[in-house]
C-alpha cells in the first residue's frame, strides 16, 4: 500500500468526517432536548466539539484496520452514540421519529454544503485538487451516512423511524431485535445486499437531487 497516498486520502477525509459524525450525533442531542429530554445535553454532547462524539474503536481504529484489511474498498465505523431517554420525550412515539430523523437530516444537509463549495470553487477557476477533493469527499462521506443510517434495522437511525411509525405492539417487538441489530447489519452489509438494494439508489437519489439544487448556481457561474 502506498503510505504517501494513505496519508493524503486521510488528510482529504479527516474534516468531512469529522463534521458529519459530530454535526450528526449533536443534531440527535440538539433536537431531543427541544422535544423534552435533556439527557445529552446535560452530559455535554450536544456540542460541535468531536472529542465529545468520538469513539477510539469505532471512529478511529476500525476505519483504518479496515483501510488496510481491505486495501480501501470497505470502510465502516462509528462515533459514540448520543444518549436520549426517550420516556422524558413530550410524546414519545412521535418524537422518537424526529430525534432518529434529525441525524441523517443533519448530514444530507451537509452534503448540499460541500456540494455548494465545491460548485463555487470550480466556478472560480479554483485548480487546488486537495481542496476539489475534499468538498466532494464531504458529499460522499454525508451522503453515505445519510443513506445507511435510514436502513430500517435497529439500532441505526432508520430502524428506530420504523419503530416510531409502527403500532405499539408490532414495535415493541421489532425493537427486541436491537441486540442483534448491529451483527445482523454487518452480515447484510459483507454480503453485498445493504448496498445493493439501500445504499445504491438512495444514493443515487441524493446526487440527482443536489445535483438540481446546484443546477441554477452552475448555471451563474458558467
Amino acid at each position: 500500500m502506498d503510505f504517501n497516498n494513505l496519508i493524503q486520502t486521510v488528510l482529504i477525509y479527516a474534516l468531512p468526517v469529522l463534521f458529519a459524525i459530530t454535526v450528526h450525533e449533536a443534531a440527535h442531542g440538539y433536537v431531543a432536548r427541544y422535544l423534552g429530554d435533556n439527557t445529552a445535553y446535560v452530559q455535554g454532547r450536544v456540542t460541535l466539539n468531536p472529542l465529545k462524539h468520538i469513539d477510539p474503536i469505532g471512529t478511529i481504529l476500525m476505519p483504518l484496520m479496515l483501510y488496510f484489511a481491505t486495501s480501501g474498498a470497505f470502510l465502516f465505523g462509528y462515533a459514540k452514540p448520543v444518549p436520549v431517554n426517550f420516556s422524558h420525550l413530550r410524546r414519545p412515539k412521535r418524537d422518537m421519529v424526529w430525534v432518529a430523523l434529525a441525524g441523517p437530516a443533519s448530514n444530507f444537509i451537509q452534503a448540499i454544503l460541500w456540494a455548494l463549495l465545491f460548485t463555487i470553487l470550480v466556478g472560480s477557476g479554483a485548480q487546488e485538487r486537495f481542496f476539489l477533493d475534499m468538498a466532494k469527499a464531504g458529499v460522499l462521506v454525508n451522503l453515505v451516512m445519510w443513506a445507511f443510517n435510514l436502513f430500517p434495522l435497529p439500532p441505526l437511525d432508520g430502524g428506530r423511524v420504523l419503530a416510531g411509525l409502527l403500532p405499539a405492539r408490532q414495535a415493541i417487538a421489532f425493537s427486541r431485535i436491537e441486540p442483534w441489530g448491529f451483527f445482523i447489519v454487518m452480515g447484510l452489509v459483507l454480503a453485498g445486499i445493504v448496498g445493493t438494494i439501500w445504499l445504491r439508489p438512495l444514493m443515487a437519489a441524493g446526487y440527482w437531487v443536489i445535483s438540481v439544487l446546484m443546477a441554477p448556481l452552475n448555471l451563474l457561474l458558467n
